[in-house]
C-alpha cells in the first residue's frame, strides 16, 4: 500500500499517476462504494470517502464478510465515543490493507489550519487524521506532495523485494 498526502490542489493525483504508472484503475472517494476499494488500483479523494461514511445516511448497506465487526462499524459510533476512534481506525485500515495491499490512497491533509467550528467537521478531521496515521503505519511508502513535488516520508526498505 502507498499513501500520498498533501494539501488541497497540490497535484497529488497527477503525481501518483506519473510516479506509479497508473493512468487507469482509479476510483473517486466522493462517490465510490466500499466494494470498489477492494479491487481498484487507487482511490483519490479518500478523505471525502471518510466524510461520506461519517454521514449515517451514507453508511455502507453491505458489510464485507471479511471485515471484522469493529472495522465494519468504524464510523457508526464515532461521534458518540471518540475514545475508541483510534481502535476503530486501526481495525478499518487493517481490513483495507488485507483486502487490497497494493492500493494507492490519495488523501488531502485536513489537520492544518483553523479548527472547524462545527462538531461534525471536527469529527471528520479527526477521523481522517487517525485513518491516515494508521494507513501510513502499514504503507510501504508515504509521500507528501506540495506543488506537484513528492517528498518521501517513508520509503520501502532497500533490502525488500517488490
Amino acid at each position: 500500500m502507498k499513501l500520498i498526502i498533501g494539501g488541497a490542489f497540490q497535484g497529488k493525483l497527477e503525481f501518483a499517476r506519473k510516479t506509479y504508472g497508473t493512468e487507469d484503475g482509479w476510483i473517486d472517494g466522493r462517490n465510490c462504494e466500499l466494494s470498489e476499494i477492494m479491487t481498484c488500483r487507487g482511490v483519490h479523494h479518500f478523505h471525502e470517502y471518510i466524510r461520506r461514511l461519517l454521514n449515517t445516511d451514507d453508511q455502507p448497506q453491505q458489510t464485507m464478510p471479511q471485515m471484522s465487526s469493529r472495522a465494519a462499524s468504524f464510523f457508526t459510533g464515532a461521534s458518540e465515543n471518540l475514545s475508541t476512534l483510534e481502535q476503530h481506525a486501526k481495525a478499518f485500515t487493517d481490513w483495507l490493507y488485507r483486502s487490497n495491499p497494493e492500493l494507492l490512497v490519495v488523501s488531502t491533509e485536513l489537520g492544518y489550519g483553523v479548527v472547524p467550528m462545527e462538531p461534525d467537521d471536527r469529527l471528520w478531521r479527526e477521523a481522517v487524521g487517525r485513518v491516515c496515521t494508521c494507513l501510513a503505519s502499514d504503507s510501504d511508502e508515504v509521500v507528501r506532495v506540495v506543488c506537484g513535488i513528492g517528498m518521501w516520508l517513508k520509503k520501502p526498505d532497500p533490502g525488500e523485494k517488490e
